[in-house]
């Protein structure tokens, strides 16, 4: 049943303050963007992006204007980010900026062998002014998997156990400095926080296992280290043996985030390790200390699941990019290990063996953009690279000739993340916990908790937040042990729209378990909805309508809903059964990014583009173990 409520002061501040078992302090929301890309990435200053550095990055996050650097034009974000990470490539950081600009300091190199294959001024050069950047990044790939598991790791010059910062480019070192000074100019604590990262950019054959790095710490640690990059080791055991080294040597803190996992080939999340054995305790254990969080949706598409993979979803296949990085178009195959929802049952699964979960993790967006723009909003969207700014750009090929264009890229995502405090560690410690949700670009605010005893007015009350840390866990927490009442597992939930944005359509609950066969299973709960709607004799819930209008790019909320809560109780509840459950919040249909171009452009909406989407919001779960 619908549960529809107006937005009042005390039901607002009931949702966004209240105390959390996990932090000394209330939690209150903070938005952010924890995957971003300035000129001082090789793949972003190869597609234009010759202007944009970490401290325009934080700027425009900020919500000051800057110079757009394709283009030129004075831009602005409508609203301003909460927090921000900068996350450069590891591999060349800032060495093609430097080599077109002439600032190259590249000394021995030794370290560099891989990049010196391939990197020359005039190729740069040639590639750039032809506006194919991505041909040099797409042409490094192999064409498919050689001896997996068996390819050499390169000498990495600064290895896990090597205290010095070993044989690295000064280039190299000039440009993490840089970055380090432009995220301690930015940060503001209390304010906006700047936090330092990086990419681990592991490719092999075209899979991407992408990680960011994240830390809390400032100038003193991170000018003791070099970011670790794939050129170092193309395995996540050996990027989680450097960040534990390098953290008991300088007392860092990192978290190394999956992203971008619907085009890993079904790597990321995969039954076995990357080298083909076996997950034994300790990997589990490392995996999970290092990756408490993943990112669910951004810019290459959205990680949640696949119509072949959730096949009684309707949902399903939300902004699909089915265009691998690699030199041969192969076909895109969805795989088990490349999203979100079927690696959650697939933990239980292994789990159930080996007596732990390896994919227990919380869920954030972030863009992805390579701009230095962190731009999740449809109506105000520039692009995956900087080229993709200007609506003309994106008919063309964008992606090296496997046609993908920059109306195939999604205006996403957002990190949401429920902090006692806007500062370095308030930020951390929130995704250390999975404290955490993700939307692919609207601030729904949301909370939701599993408990055993709430009741349905609970929903209702002003201290919603307070009686969901007394009776039960917050999204991203395990709940254990038995029922202490009748019936199953209760969920309290609350969604508001975002202020400046469309009405909620419904939210569901999606719950997955293991049958007694031990196969992974899942099923979607409509459990609150907007308007006088009537389940369909199937059960489904009828569509909540569209006011959008093409011939303009608006829409209105005249359907909708602005806030919806309740308390669900599931109504299949084994207690002897492992299981996992999230929550999804729909928006109402509004105009997607490519028909504001359209409009712009004077032409129809361009197929195979929806004209509208549904925009979401995806908790973080919360586990059941008996």
């Amino acid at each position: 049943m619908s549960k529809r409520f107006p937005i009042l002061l005390a039901g607002l501040a009931s949702l966004i303050c209240a105390a959390s078992p996990g932090a000394a302090e209330p939690t209150r929301l903070y938005w952010g963007d924890t995957h971003l890309h300035t000129s001082y990435s090789f793949d972003a200053f190869l597609n234009q992006n010759e202007s944009a550095d970490p401290d325009t990055a934080y700027r425009w996050a900020r919500g000051l204007p800057v110079i757009h650097p394709y283009h030129r034009a004075r831009v602005r974000i409508d609203t301003p980010l909460d927090f921000l990470v900068v996350s450069d490539h590891a591999e060349a950081m800032g060495v093609l900026r430097a080599v077109v600009n002439h600032r190259e300091e590249f000394g021995e190199l030794s370290g560099w062998a891989a990049v010196n294959r391939w990197i020359s001024v005039t190729a740069i050069r040639l590639a750039m002014w032809a506006g194919h950047g991505s041909l040099v990044f797409r042409d490094l790939l192999p064409v498919k998997l050689d001896n997996w598991g068996e390819d050499p790791v390169l000498d990495p010059g600064n290895t896990p156990l090597d205290d010095s910062l070993g044989d690295i480019s000064p280039t190299v070192v000039t440009s993490w400095n840089e970055i380090i000074d432009a995220a301690e100019a930015n940060n503001e604590p209390g304010r906006f926080t700047a936090l330092l990262g990086w990419e681990w950019s592991s490719i092999p054959a075209g899979a991407n296992l992408h990680r960011v790095v994240v830390t809390p710490n400032g100038r003193e640690q991170a000018s003791q280290y070099m970011p670790y990059g794939s050129d170092q080791s193309q395995y996540p055991e050996d990027l989680w043996a450097w960040l534990d080294a390098t953290s008991s040597r300088t007392g860092s803190q990192f978290i190394a985030i999956p992203h971008n996992s619907n085009i890993s080939k079904g790597y990321m999340f995969d039954e076995t390790t990357l080298r083909g054995e076996p997950m034994s305790a300790e990997y589990i254990q490392t995996r999970r200390r290092w990756e408490p969080v993943v990112e669910m949706t951004q810019l290459k598409g959205d990680s949640e699941t696949h119509p072949s993979l959730s096949p009684d979803d309707p949902f399903a296949g939300f902004e699909p990019f089915e265009f691998y990085l690699q030199q041969e178009w192969q076909g895109y195959r969805a795989a088990v290990g490349d999203f979100i929802r079927p690696a959650l049952g697939r933990g239980l699964q292994i789990g159930s063996k080996a007596g732990a979960n390896p994919f227990q993790f919380g869920l954030i967006g972030s863009t992805d953009a390579h701009t230095g723009l962190s731009s999740a909003e449809e109506e105000n969207f520039w692009g995956k690279m900087a080229y993709d700014s200007v609506p003309e750009n994106k008919t063309g090929d964008s992606l090296g000739g496997v046609k993908a264009t920059g109306w195939d890229m999604a205006a996403a995502g957002m990190a949401a993340v429920w902090a006692t405090e806007n500062t370095r560690q308030g930020i951390f410690d929130a995704m250390q916990r999975r404290e955490v949700y993700a939307t692919t670009g609207p601030r729904i605010g949301l909370r939701v908790f599993a408990g055993w005893n709430f009741d349905p007015q609970d929903a209702e009350s002003p201290d919603l937040a307070s009686l969901g840390y007394a009776g039960g866990v917050p999204m991203g927490g395990e709940l254990t042990g038995i029922a202490t009442a009748p019936g199953g597992i209760r969920l309290l939930i609350s969604a508001q729209k975002d202020p400046k944005g469309a009405n909620l359509d419904r939210i569901q609950v999606i719950k997955g378990w293991l049958d007694a066969q031990g196969n992974s299973r899942e099923k979607i709960f409509d459990v609150a909805w907007s308007g006088e709607r009537l389940p369909l004799p199937d059960g489904s819930l009828p569509p909540v309508g569209n006011t959008t209008d093409e011939a303009t790019a608006s829409y209105t909320n005249s359907i909708g809903a602005a806030q919806l809560a309740t308390v669900w109780e599931d109504p299949e509840f084994d207690p002897g059964q492992s299981a996992f459950y999230y929550v999804r919040v729909l928006q109402i249909p509004t105009p997607r990014h490519s028909l504001y171009d359209a409009v712009a452009l004077k032409i129809r909406a361009p197929e195979p583009y929806p004209a509208e989407i549904q925009e979401r919001a995806y908790t973080s779960p919360i586990w059941y173990v008996p």
